[in-house]
């Protein structure tokens, strides 16, 4: 990857960040933990990846995004925001009782949302479905999910994989935060889904594992997911959850709480002296 494009991604991938903590301060609710960890992979998609037109969110022969975490709409809220699906400034708006910006996806209500996910496991079973879906009607459509490493825990996340790898859908990519921490404590702790590339493997999947706060890292993913052919992607993404705040990184009492006041200012400041680094490199 050249440097202005890197330059680029991580500019997008702050102002990301920035808009996580905007709006769930806002909301004094949300889940900025597994938001910030995601961050670098949500401007990777909407800003180098996926064909779609935020002039035209319902076209037909978009790619489709699913997050199958879907408690990290904050994260995917702020990348559709700054892509120009809807205003930025509604972003603290979220979870307000009068705002289209619910607490977890709604694609009644928010341009650009092609799923309403929430209930974990359920997403990934949705990108299967619009994967094989686009494979029946002869679509040229790739369908990219995110899930967490808390969330593969549940049994549905597999049978989705196991029907994936069953229908052989190379136009579907997943990718797996695997940040190491869950709402209860460590993944390790609570209910160890490792590992995690050996049961992709076993579930029929090409499978990689990257740095996912890596630009250089996900455009390999990248590649590799458009080289692979007759079976589904899977990209374990190493990330650290917080990422980007220094008091939220690897703290597991950030997968679901907003910052107050005075956390608000600190991290901001710490996200405002990042983005001016970029932009003067």
């Amino acid at each position: 990857m050249n440097n202005e494009t890197k330059k680029m991604l991580s500019v997008y991938a702050t102002k990301i960040r920035m808009g996580i903590i905007e709006s769930t301060h806002g909301a004094k609710a949300g889940h900025p933990g597994g938001s910030l960890s995601s961050a670098d992979l949500f401007a990777y998609l909407y800003f180098n990846e996926m064909r779609v037109d935020p002039k035209n969110p319902k076209a037909e022969d978009r790619d489709r995004f699913v997050l199958s975490k879907g408690h990290c709409a904050p994260g995917l809220y702020s990348a559709l925001a700054l892509k120009g699906y809807f205003p930025v400034e509604d972003l603290p708006t979220l979870r307000h009782i009068d705002s289209y910006l619910q607490g977890h996806p709604n694609m009644n209500t928010v341009p650009g949302i092609d799923m309403s996910t929430g209930s974990l496991g359920q997403g990934i079973s949705a990108a299967v479905g619009m994967a094989k879906g686009a494979k029946y009607l002869g679509k040229d459509i790739n369908v990219y999910s995110l899930l967490g490493d808390g969330e593969i825990e549940e049994g549905q996340v597999w049978e989705a994989m196991m029907f994936a790898a069953q229908y052989e859908l190379d136009n579907l990519c997943v990718f797996i935060d695997s940040n190491g921490l869950q709402i209860d404590g460590a993944c390790e702790e609570v209910m160890s889904a490792e590992p995690i590339d050996e049961k992709l493997r076993a579930f029929g999947f090409e499978v990689m594992t990257i740095n996912g706060n890596n630009f250089d890292e996900l455009e390999k993913a990248f590649e590799a997911f458009h080289n692979t052919k007759g079976k589904p992607f899977g990209c374990i993404m190493k990330t650290v959850k917080g990422k980007g705040v220094s008091y939220m990184e690897n703290a597991v009492d950030w997968h679901g709480k907003a910052p107050n006041d005075e956390e608000f200012e600190i991290a901001m400041a710490e996200l405002r002296a990042k983005l001016a680094e970029l932009e003067e490199a």
